[in-house]
C-alpha cells in the first residue's frame, strides 16, 4: 500500500496540474521526495520535471517559465534554509504578477517546534508576497479518499489566487505541505497518477504565451468608431503592456512610447527614441497620457507622468500588484468604452509630426553611436541595437537583464515590424536570477531564447549555468555587455561625483565593484562555450549563429565614457 506522504503529493499533483501547472522544477532534498516519485510516473504526460541544484536559481527557473507561458509554473524544495532561498524570486512574482507556486516540504505539526532537523516555521514565511498560503496537513491514518479530499480543501483558495479571482491580481502561492516518514514508495511499488489520459495535455514546447495587462482579442476595435474629439494624446506601453497598447494607438492615430518588455514597441505608431524627445517643444506639447502597463525605465517618463499640465490615466481591465490604491495620481480606466473618451483621436498633424521628429532623432542617435565605435569599445546601445534586430530576425524570446541593458534597448531598438516577446524581470528590478529566468523560459516554451546582460548581472547568477548531467540543455544564448563593473552608476548622480578626486576612488569601490575573474574561464568550468568579440563585425558574426544548447557571447565594452555619450546624444538631440 502506498503511505500517506505519497497520497498526499500525488493528490497536490493532481491539484496542481488542474490549476494549469506543467513545469515543475526540483532541488533535492529528502523531505521533498513523496513529490519526486508522484511526478516520475506523469513526467513527459501531463507534466514536466527539471532538476536544479540549487533552490534561488530553481526559483527564478520557475518564475521564467510562468513569466513565459501565462501558466502557473512549480518549484519543489525540500524543508529548512532551502524554503528560504525562494524570496527573491517570490518578491519579483509578486510585484510583476506571475503565478509561480512555493511547494514546500515539511515536517508534520507534532515536530515542529521541537528543534527537530531542517525544522523551522514555514507557514506564513513569505508574509504578504503571496496572494495565498496553506499549510497542507493530512491527518494520520488517512485512506486515499480521504487525503484527496483533504487536499482539495486546502486547494479551494489556491487556484483563484493563482490566476486572479477578480478581486486580487494574479502572483504567488505559497503550498506548504507536511509530510511524515516513510518518504519513499516500498520496493516494487511506483504512486500511479490518477489523471485518465485522455484528459493529459502537451507539457512542452508551446512557444511563449506571456500574460499582458491588457489581453483584449485582436482587431476589437474594428467595430468601434474614433471618437471625434481630437487631443494631443499619446500612449505609454510599459512593461507587460502587451500588443493591445499598439494596436489602440494604431486606431486612434496617436504616438506609441513602448518600453522594450512592453511586448508592444511595433508598428507605425512606434516612437524608438521617445525618452530623448518628452523634453522638446512637442513634448511640451502632449495634454494627455494613457498608461498601460508599467513604466520603469527612465526619468523623463516619470517627470512627463508628474506634470500638472497633463491629465493621466492607466488602462487596467483588473487589479494590478505594482501599486498600492490611492498612491498613483492616474485615473483607473476599466473599459475600452472610458479609455477611447479620456484619449481622443490625434489630430492630423500630431502623429506624422512625432514621426518626422523621431525619425531625424534615430538619425542623429546613429550617427553619434557610429563615431563611438571603435574595436575594443562597443557602447552599450549599439550592441542593444544588434541583439534587437537579430532577435526579430530570428523571432526568438528576447530577456532584457535589468541595469543598463535594458535602458540601451529602449534608447537604441528602432521599432519592429511586428510582436517581439520580449522579457524583463521589472516587478522589482533586480539583477539577481537573470540567467535562470531566462533559461526557465527556453525549457517551458520549447523556443530559443536571447538573453541581454551585463557583467555583473551574468557574475550574480553564474551558478544557473551548472547543467546536471541527466538534465535537458535549455536553448539559450548570454550576450554579455562586459563593461568591467556597474555601469549604470556612471549615468546617475554618483558618476558625477566619481568624477572629483576626493570621492572617485569611494564611488569606483563601493559602485563600480569592478570584479576580477576571467569570464571565458568561469564559462568554460561550467562547460559553456564561450566567444569574446571587440568589433561590429564580430558581434554580427556571433549573432548570426542558430541559438543551439546554451553559449555566451562576451562583449568588450568600457564604462569610463559612459555619462559622455549620454550627453553627447542628448545634445545632438537637442539641436533637432
Amino acid at each position: 500500500m502506498s503511505t500517506e506522504s505519497l497520497l498526499t503529493a500525488a493528490a497536490v499533483l493532481d491539484q496542481l496540474v488542474g490549476a494549469g501547472a506543467r513545469q515543475f522544477f526540483f532541488a533535492p532534498g529528502s523531505r521533498s521526495a513523496p513529490f519526486v516519485y508522484a511526478a516520475a510516473s506523469r513526467d513527459g504526460g501531463d507534466l514536466a520535471t527539471h532538476v536544479r541544484l540549487d533552490e534561488r536559481s530553481a526559483g527564478f527557473h520557475a518564475l521564467g517559465a510562468a513569466r513565459a507561458t501565462g501558466a502557473p509554473a512549480v518549484v519543489v524544495t525540500t524543508s529548512g534554509t532551502a524554503v528560504g532561498n525562494l524570496l527573491p524570486a517570490v518578491m519579483e512574482a509578486d510585484h510583476a504578477e506571475v503565478p509561480l507556486v512555493l511547494l514546500t516540504a515539511d515536517r508534520p505539526p507534532e515536530l515542529r517546534g521541537t528543534g527537530a532537523n531542517q525544522t523551522t516555521r514555514q507557514p506564513g514565511i513569505f508574509s504578504d508576497h503571496v496572494r495565498a498560503a496553506v499549510d497542507v496537513v493530512v491527518e494520520p491514518g488517512s485512506g486515499e479518499r480521504e487525503t484527496t479530499a483533504a487536499v482539495a480543501r486546502a486547494f479551494e483558495s489556491v487556484v483563484a489566487a493563482l490566476t486572479g479571482d477578480g478581486g486580487t491580481p494574479p502572483g504567488p502561492v505559497h503550498v506548504n505541505v507536511a509530510l511524515r516518514e516513510p518518504l519513499q514508495p516500498p520496493l516494487g511499488e511506483g504512486v500511479q497518477s490518477r489523471t485518465a489520459p485522455d484528459e493529459r495535455s502537451r507539457c512542452s514546447g508551446p512557444g511563449p504565451t506571456p500574460s499582458f495587462a491588457v489581453d483584449v482579442p485582436s482587431g476589437v476595435w474594428a467595430a468601434s468608431k474614433p471618437p471625434t474629439r481630437v487631443a494631443r494624446s499619446v500612449v505609454l506601453a510599459g512593461d507587460g503592456a502587451g500588443p493591445a497598447a499598439a494596436e489602440l494607438a494604431e486606431f486612434l492615430g496617436l504616438p506609441l512610447f513602448a518600453e522594450p518588455s512592453s511586448n508592444a514597441r511595433y508598428g507605425p505608431n512606434a516612437v524608438g527614441p521617445y525618452r530623448l524627445l518628452l523634453e522638446s517643444e512637442l513634448g511640451a506639447g502632449i495634454e494627455r497620457v494613457l498608461l498601460v502597463g508599467r513604466p520603469t525605465l527612465s526619468r523623463p517618463v516619470g517627470r512627463l507622468l508628474a506634470r500638472p499640465d497633463v491629465h493621466t490615466a492607466a488602462w487596467q481591465p483588473r487589479p494590478v500588484a505594482w501599486y498600492d490604491d490611492g498612491r498613483r495620481r492616474e485615473t483607473v480606466l476599466r473599459t475600452s468604452d472610458e479609455v477611447l473618451e479620456f484619449t481622443g483621436s490625434g489630430g492630423a498633424d500630431w502623429l506624422p509630426a512625432w514621426q518626422d521628429l523621431a525619425a531625424r532623432a534615430e538619425e542623429s542617435l546613429a550617427a553619434e553611436l557610429s563615431r563611438r565605435t571603435v574595436p575594443g569599445h562597443l557602447p552599450g546601445p549599439v550592441v542593444a541595437r544588434e541583439v534587437w534586430r537579430t532577435a526579430a530576425r530570428h523571432a526568438s524570446v528576447l530577456v532584457a537583464g535589468s541595469s543598463n541593458p535594458v535602458r540601451d534597448l529602449d534608447l537604441a531598438a528602432e521599432p519592429a515590424r511586428g510582436p517581439l516577446t520580449v522579457l524583463a524581470n521589472r516587478g522589482l528590478a533586480g539583477i539577481d536570477g537573470t540567467i535562470a529566468t531566462a533559461a526557465g523560459a527556453a525549457l517551458a516554451t520549447g523556443s530559443p531564447v536571447r538573453v541581454l546582460l551585463g557583467d555583473l548581472t551574468f557574475l550574480h547568477d553564474a551558478g544557473s549555468l551548472l547543467h546536471l548531467a541527466a538534465e535537458h540543455r535549455p536553448d539559450f544564448q548570454l550576450v554579455v555587455l562586459d563593461d568591467r563593473g556597474g555601469g549604470i552608476f556612471s549615468t546617475l548622480e554618483h558618476g558625477a561625483l566619481g568624477e572629483e578626486p576626493a570621492w572617485s576612488a569611494t564611488v569606483e569601490r563601493f559602485f563600480g565593484t569592478r570584479p576580477e575573474v576571467d569570464l571565458r574561464a568561469l564559462c568554460a568550468s561550467y562547460g559553456v562555450p564561450a566567444t569574446a568579440v571587440s568589433d561590429l563585425a564580430g558581434l554580427r558574426d556571433a549573432l548570426s549563429a542558430p541559438v543551439k544548447g546554451t553559449s555566451v557571447i562576451l562583449v568588450a565594452a568600457s564604462r569610463e565614457s559612459l555619462r559622455d555619450l549620454h550627453a553627447a546624444i542628448a545634445g545632438e538631440i537637442g539641436k533637432l
